[in-house]
């Protein structure tokens, strides 16, 4: 098999001939110091690894929305630890909206988020645009230069991460949104299906873009965030009209919860997604048990991750990296596995790769 039909058997349920490999996208920071400021798909070659290239369409916007959402930034300067400081305004006929932030050469986060009350919420329903036109180029052309040598993936289209309690937890805040859904569940159910109606317009703009794997979730709607409660009142029934529209448009679904998932499990494969990732294990702060989460919805979903990229990468050895692997591969001996970081990685001797990928070509089936 080549890469794109290794890939593409696992995200099938199936056997491929070995266990197909990726990382969870690559750093920048990575490619800049430690691989000379190769590019993915660079990187990927270097390694021998299954390419799982990461990218987006270009989103174009009507000029008329855009007036009405003007965003003004504006740098702040940096801390006492060599942070870079931005607050951004955003310019709306009927009031502002203001957040903040930070960044280095690793990452940014936000320290003030967008919506800090009903008021906000109401400018940003009314206000945020969404796409009039979705140029979907740079998808094919990616699918065009990895050709076999792997596939192609991007997220579903929204305001934060991959799915609309997601995006509500970046707007908001996660804290302040966990107690917005308890306080006034009525509130939070009318920002779901806003944020959802707008991501279902994009949507209808995206024509036949050309992705083999589309992620949705993301980590705010994890057992280590919320319960499984709160999981099936505020995203199941957002996530199963969202995976409907994808599937109806053609795409297969991952679904992303960055840590505990095993409370979640049969609900993910009742949402409609064809998988899921990222199987963060205990030591890096999930709950996953890859041969447990096997047995109880591996029929039914595919799986994306498991690897400690701390242990393994960062501050492992290529004997680590390797056990690690083999471990992974156990746990799903019947396929429908692709192993991968559990997150993103920025630290770490190459060769710890090299063992990774190396050790997934003798992790036959």
């Amino acid at each position: 098999m080549n890469a794109r039909e290794r890939l593409l058997t696992a995200l099938s349920n199936g056997k491929p001939d070995h266990l197909p490999a990726q990382v969870h996208s690559w750093m920048r920071y990575y490619l800049d110091h430690y691989l000379g400021g190769c590019d993915q798909y660079e990187a990927y070659a270097r390694f021998g690894l299954d390419a799982v290239i990461y990218v987006g369409p270009e989103h174009h916007y009507a000029a008329a929305d855009l007036v009405r959402w003007q965003v003004e930034r504006r740098d702040l300067g940096t801390d006492t630890d060599g942070n870079d400081l931005w607050v951004e305004a955003i310019h709306t006929p009927e009031g502002d909206l203001i957040r903040r932030g930070a960044g280095n050469a690793i990452t940014v986060w936000e320290t003030e988020p967008l919506i800090k009350s009903e008021r906000d919420f109401e400018l940003f329903a009314k206000y945020a645009p969404v796409p009039d036109r979705v140029d979907i180029s740079p998808v094919r052309a990616a699918k065009d230069k990895i050709g076999d040598h792997g596939i192609v993936r991007g997220h579903a289209y929204g305001f934060g991460q991959g799915s609309p309690w997601q995006d509500v937890c970046i707007l908001m805040g996660t804290e302040p949104a966990i107690f917005a859904a308890l306080d006034k569940p009525e509130w939070m159910h009318y920002m779901l299906e806003t944020i959802l109606q707008k991501r279902l317009r994009w949507l209808e703009r995206w024509g036949d873009a050309p992705f083999d794997l589309i992620e949705t979730g993301g980590g705010a709607g994890s057992n280590t965030v919320i319960s499984p409660k709160m999981f099936r009142e505020f995203c199941l029934p957002y996530d199963r009209r969202q995976h409907a529209a994808l599937h109806a448009a053609g795409h297969r679904i991952v679904y992303h919860l960055c840590g505990g998932l095993m409370q979640m499990l049969e609900m993910v494969a009742e949402n409609g997604a064809d998988g899921l990732e990222t199987m963060t294990p205990p030591s890096m702060g999930g709950d996953c048990d890859l041969a447990e989460a096997n047995r109880r919805v591996g029929d039914r979903l595919f799986f994306i991750g498991g690897f400690d990229q701390n242990a393994g990468f960062e501050k492992g050895t290529p004997e680590s990296a390797r056990a690690q692997v083999f471990a992974l591969h156990a746990a799903c001996p019947d396929g429908g596995y692709i192993c991968s970081p559990s997150d993103h990685f920025f630290y770490g001797d190459p060769a710890n790769i090299q063992a990774f990928a190396d050790a997934a070509k003798e992790c036959r089936y």
